[in-house]
């Protein structure tokens, strides 16, 4: 990302905080904001690159000339990205990420303007963005700088900024801080160096019980920026690449899956959902008869459940519910076809008590 000081920063676009129409108690609150950015594990996130000169942002120059920041990027910044999402896969995670030459396929789609700022949004927020539009933007040369594209596929997968963790204990020379990112290279308002740096991100959103300042979603920070913790006074310089804690929480939020443990479901028969919050259950249904289906959650939970076609060995997003929050279960309407094969995945945020909570298809 730079040296200490040199270093241009991830910018993340602002995003309304999540809010909801019932009161939730704490530690439901707590595993909402956790896993709400989250996808479902074994989701492909097919990513693309912007092509051609119909794609840009209009900007204009230092001369107050009209000009445009072309979205479309050289073939080494591509291959950079490519090399960074198979490090990420590398690891043996059940997220699959695949490139396609259609943009309005794409969950994640990428746009090199320069001088726009790197940054991408954060997991499923990705969801909200038109399909015409970027949802991750590298706005320097980053052919020669992974640890970047790293940390911004680290948020398409859904991981906050750790340096945001409250439980760092990082306290902010503000002033200091304010100044050196409305200068070069970044030349930030107050409020974007707040938003990426100063605000402390809810403890609900945090990954783990600790802070982790070797983290790939932790920004390096030069001297004088940090008054406490007192070894940092004099900068902050992450360790290249992924740190264990990275691999660590990938792996436990993204298991590799293993398709033999799928639970195959019935019609009109209910399945247990025996799992913990934080954790996924996988279910296969292969219909009898074409028809509309229901697929329903039972029981004193919030839940997102997602269903998917397999189509030549790939799972093919069909709907989606999340119930998180809210005085309600999961529930998917949607016409299904006799003997193929459909895939129920359900990832479950929180559980009110040890009772059953099941799942039926009718």
């Amino acid at each position: 990302m730079g040296a200490p000081s040199e270093i241009r920063y991830c910018n993340l676009p602002q995003m309304p905080e999540r809010s909801f129409d019932m009161p939730v108690g704490p530690l439901r609150m707590e595993a909402i904001l956790m896993m709400a950015k989250k996808w479902v594990n074994g989701t492909k996130l097919k990513f693309s690159f912007f092509e051609g000169d119909s794609f840009f942002t209009p900007a204009t120059d230092s001369n107050g000339n009209q000009t445009k920041l072309f979205w479309e990027g050289s073939a080494e910044e591509k291959e950079a990205v490519r090399n960074a999402f198979r490090t990420w896969k590398d690891l043996g995670i059940g997220l699959e990420f695949e490139e396609t030459g259609d943009h309005l396929e794409a969950l994640i789609r990428i746009g090199f303007a320069k001088g726009e700022g790197s940054w991408s949004y954060v997991g499923r927020d990705a969801w909200e963005i038109p399909k015409g539009e970027r949802t991750m933007n590298f706005g320097w040369d980053i052919v020669d700088d992974q640890d970047t594209v790293l940390h911004e596929i680290g948020h398409a997968m859904g991981f906050p900024h750790e340096h945001q963790n409250p439980k760092a204990g990082i306290v902010w020379d503000e002033d200091a801080v304010y100044s050196a990112l409305a200068g070069p290279p970044n030349y930030w308002s107050r409020d974007k160096t707040f938003h990426n740096i100063i605000r402390k991100i809810s403890p609900d959103e945090v990954q783990g019980s600790s802070w982790d300042p070797n983290s790939i979603m932790h920004y390096p920070f030069g001297a004088n920026m940090i008054l406490s913790p007192e070894k940092y006074k004099t900068g902050l310089s992450p360790e290249a690449g992924l740190s264990n804690r990275d691999i660590t929480w990938v792996k436990q939020f993204y298991p590799k899956m293993d398709k033999r443990t799928f639970t195959r479901l019935k019609a009109f028969h209910s399945e247990i959902i025996s799992i913990d919050a934080g954790n996924q259950a996988n279910m296969e249904f292969i219909p009898e008869e074409s028809r509309y289906y229901t697929i329903r959650t039972f029981g004193d939970m919030d839940t997102v459940m997602v269903l998917s076609e397999v189509r030549n060995d790939e799972n093919v997003y069909l709907s989606g519910d999340d119930d998180s929050g809210e005085d309600r279960n999961s529930v998917i309407r949607e016409k299904l076809f006799k003997g193929k094969k459909y895939l129920i995945n359900i990832r479950l945020f929180y559980k009110a008590s040890a009772g059953d909570t099941c799942i039926m298809v009718y």
